[in-house]
C-alpha cells in the first residue's frame, strides 16, 4: 500500500495543483477584484492594453469603465453615461426657432380675400318690407264718418211733435192713437240719447287715437322690420370690412397653438432621449449575472474539489507513515490461525 501511495501520488498532487492554480488564480483576479471594481480600475490603465484607449475611442477624457459600470447600476441612460451632450448638442439639432421664423414670415405674406358678403339681398329686403306693410292697422276713417252721423235720417224729436199736430186735426179714435205714437217716439228718442251717446263718443275717441299710438300711424311689425334691416346693413358691413382680419387673427392664433405643440413635443424627445431611451441598467445586471454564474456556481465548485483533494493529499502522507511503523506488526496468517 505504501509502494503503490508513492507510485500514484504525484497524479493526486497534480490534480491538486492544477486546479488550484487555475481555480485560485482566476478566483482571485476576476471574481474578487471585479466586485471590489479593480479590475475597471485596472482596465482603465492607459497603455495596459496595448492601442486601447476608453478615453479617445468615447472621444471623453473623463470617461472610465468603473464609473460608467456605477452609472448603469444606477439605470442611466446611454446618453448620460457616455456623455454624449458634449459631442452632439441637441439644442442644435432640435433647434426649430429658425423654422418658426420662416413659417412666421411666409404666413405674413399671405393675402386673405374673402368673397362679399351678402346676408340679405334686395329681393330679401322688399320681401320683409311687404310683409310688414301686411301688419298695418285698419283705416277707422269710415267708421268714425260713420259714428259722428246721426242714428236717424230726422229727429224722433220733431216727428212726434208732428204727429200730435196731425192728432189735433183729425179726430176720433185717430188721435188718440197719433198720439200714442208720439209718446213712444219720445220715450224712444229718450231711451237713445240716454244710453248710446257715451259708449259712442269714448268709441270713437279710441278709434281716432289709435293709429297714433303705434307710432306715427307704424304697427309695432313695421317698426321692427326697419330695426332688423338696419342692423343686418350694419353687421353686413361690419363682417365686410374685418372678416378678413379676423380669419387671418384666428389663423395665426392657430398656427401658435401648433407651433406649441411641436415645441412640446421636441421638449419630449429631448427628455427622452437624454433620461429614457437605452438605459444601461441590463448591462450591468448581464456583468453581475456572468460574475455570479462563473464565480458562485464554477470557480467555488471547483475550488471546493482541490480544496477537498488538498486535504486528502495532505492526509495521506500521514497515513503512509503510520502504514510504515506497523509494517513490522503485520504477518501473513496460515489457516490453522482462523
Amino acid at each position: 500500500g505504501v509502494g503503490f501511495s508513492f507510485i500514484f501520488s504525484w497524479l493526486l498532487m497534480l490534480m491538486v495543483l492544477v486546479p488550484f492554480v487555475l481555480g485560485g488564480n482566476i478566483y482571485m483576479l476576476f471574481c474578487q477584484s471585479l466586485r471590489d471594481q479593480q479590475l475597471f480600475e485596472l482596465l482603465d490603465t492607459p497603455g495596459l492594453i496595448p492601442n486601447f484607449n476608453l478615453s479617445q475611442v468615447l472621444g471623453e477624457g473623463s470617461t472610465n469603465i468603473s464609473e460608467m459600470y456605477r452609472q448603469c447600476q444606477d439605470n442611466a441612460a446611454l446618453w448620460q453615461m457616455l456623455h454624449l451632450d458634449q459631442r452632439v448638442s441637441l439644442d442644435e439639432l432640435f433647434n426649430i426657432t429658425q423654422y418658426t421664423a420662416e413659417i412666421s414670415a411666409a404666413f405674413e405674406k399671405v393675402n386673405i380675400t374673402l368673397s362679399p358678403i351678402s346676408l340679405l339681398n334686395q329681393s330679401h329686403k322688399d320681401l320683409l318690407l311687404e310683409a310688414s306693410s301686411l301688419g298695418q292697422p285698419p283705416d277707422f276713417a269710415h267708421s268714425l264718418a260713420q259714428l259722428n252721423q246721426s242714428m236717424t235720417h230726422g229727429s224722433l224729436l220733431d216727428l212726434a211733435t208732428e204727429l200730435e199736430l196731425l192728432a189735433v186735426e183729425v179726430g176720433g179714435g185717430t188721435k188718440e192713437e197719433l198720439e200714442e205714437e208720439a209718446r213712444l217716439l219720445r220715450e224712444l228718442a229718450g231711451e237713445m240719447n240716454a244710453s248710446l251717446p257715451g259708449p259712442l263718443v269714448s268709441g270713437a275717441g279710441a278709434l281716432a287715437q289709435g293709429p297714433h299710438r303705434t307710432g306715427r300711424g307704424r304697427s309695432p311689425v313695421q317698426v321692427q322690420t326697419n330695426a332688423t334691416l338696419q342692423r343686418a346693413e350694419q353687421t353686413q358691413a361690419s363682417l365686410q370690412t374685418e372678416t378678413a382680419t379676423i380669419v387671418k387673427n384666428e389663423t395665426q392664433a392657430f398656427l401658435e397653438q401648433l407651433l406649441g405643440f411641436f415645441e412640446t413635443y421636441v421638449a419630449w424627445a429631448k427628455s427622452s432621449l437624454t433620461r429614457e431611451v437605452a438605459r444601461c441598467k441590463p448591462v450591468a445586471q448581464t456583468v453581475d449575472s456572468v460574475e455570479a454564474m462563473a464565480c458562485d456556481y464554477i470557480l467555488d465548485s471547483v475550488n471546493a474539489f482541490w480544496f477537498s483533494l488538498g486535504w486528502c493529499t495532505f492526509l495521506l502522507l500521514p497515513s503512509i507513515v503510520l502504514a510504515v511503523r506497523l509494517a513490522k506488526f503485520y504477518r501473513r496468517m496460515e489457516a490453522t490461525d482462523v
